[in-house]
């Protein structure tokens, strides 16, 4: 198959499409899909250039990708939620970008020939477990169904870090046309029943906000470049801080006591890194890399001073990293077809066309420009 990938830890000019291995059927609830679009991620492109290698080291070469939508190629023997044909999509953990195995021979197997083995969403085909699958929403294309699961669900579970409900609530959300920041403000507001979703946007997309979004989902939205979000937003007036720049720090002011903070954009406590998806090695939970203690200790310093310094304003804070998982994505297919989140889709790039793919990665490696989601599209 071809597959997008790199021989060695790079930046999008160096990405390379050539013929990999094809992953195949391996353990009992395996699922191999053709990939009809994948989606670009910060993730995507910064662990391509060896941003997580101090922690979790990988093989090549490196098949690229967490996020697609493509139909069911084959089935495992125990799979029963799916049949060959569905329309599916899923964000690939990084557990089953290897082999799956039952023991520890197979799992042997796999580190032996990872190379060969490792599954990438940039691909021609990718394989998973039915545990991270969902049939894609019945009102979307495979395009704009592959933007959805890494963003989507990230969106959610942040949200999740506010104790009690949100109905009601002040909720801010910096970069609310961003990829992850587009569903959280749709799904404050329109799911969680927010009272109030603030934004900040360039100048160029302040139009834009209720045009992608839709009509009532953001209720005040400051352009940054002409504003600065803290002399407008009251003191003590925000009651769910979704970080989504890496300065939260910088916004304290405006929190109400008791409320909450979730950063995406900070590296979480190494205690969190350690316990968190991203260190395991296999479908075992119990089977993970081992965070160095130095960095573990580092992160686990920072963490606590931002926790400290928050915890002086009343404010809970917390950095997370994604859990994928279907239920989650299941449900946001179905608010999708209910018509209470939608997405957003700015650049589409032949995975053939290797300079456009290149372009489009270029663009959410810099953080700059981007609108929405960007995707490789492979039919």
């Amino acid at each position: 198959m071809l597959s997008i990938n790199i021989s060695n830890y790079a930046t999008p000019q160096n990405y390379e499409l050539s013929e990999l291995p094809a992953p195949t059927v391996e353990g009992p609830y395996d699922i191999v899909i053709k990939v009809h679009a994948a989606s670009i991620n910060p993730i995507d492109v910064k662990k391509a250039s060896g941003v997580s290698k101090a922690v979790l080291k990988d093989s090549f070469p490196y098949k690229i990708g967490y996020d697609c939508a493509g139909t069911v190629a084959e089935i495992g023997s125990q799979v029963t939620r799916f049949k060959v044909g569905d329309e599916v999509f899923a964000r690939l953990p990084e557990c089953h970008r290897g082999i799956s195995y039952e023991s520890k021979s197979q799992f042997n197997l796999w580190v032996t020939n990872a190379s060969n083995l490792t599954s990438g969403a940039w691909s021609e085909l990718a394989r998973t477990t039915e545990d991270f699958v969902a049939l894609k929403p019945n009102s979307l294309s495979m395009e704009d169904s592959a933007s959805i699961p890494l963003a989507a669900m990230t969106a959610l579970q942040a949200l999740r870090g506010y104790t009690g409900s949100l109905e009601g609530k002040t909720v801010f959300v910096p970069a609310g046309l961003s990829g992850t920041g587009l569903f959280a403000c749709q799904l404050a507001k329109n799911v969680l029943k927010a009272g109030k979703v603030i934004t900040t946007v360039s100048t160029s997309k302040v139009p834009q906000v209720k045009e992608l979004l839709g009509d009532g989902v953001v209720d005040e939205i400051i352009d940054y470049r002409k504003t600065d979000p803290k002399t407008v937003i009251p003191a003590k007036s925000v009651d769910f801080f979704f970080d989504t720049t890496g300065d939260s720090m910088n916004y304290l002011s405006l929190m109400r006591p008791t409320g909450a903070i979730v950063s995406i954009a900070i590296l979480t406590s190494g205690d969190t890194l350690q316990n968190s998806s991203v260190m395991r090695l296999s479908p075992d939970k119990n089977n993970r890399a081992t965070v160095p203690f130095a960095v573990k200790l580092a992160l686990n310093v920072l963490d606590r001073i931002r926790t400290m310094r928050a915890s002086r304003y009343g404010v809970k804070y917390s950095a997370i990293f994604l859990e994928p998982n279907a239920k989650d994505l299941g449900s946001i297919a179905e608010w999708i077809d209910a018509g209470k989140v939608r997405t957003v889709v700015g650049t589409k790039a032949p995975y053939k066309d290797l300079k456009a793919v290149r372009d489009a990665c270029q663009v959410v490696y810099d953080s700059k420009g981007g609108v929405g989601k960007s995707v490789i599209t492979f039919v």
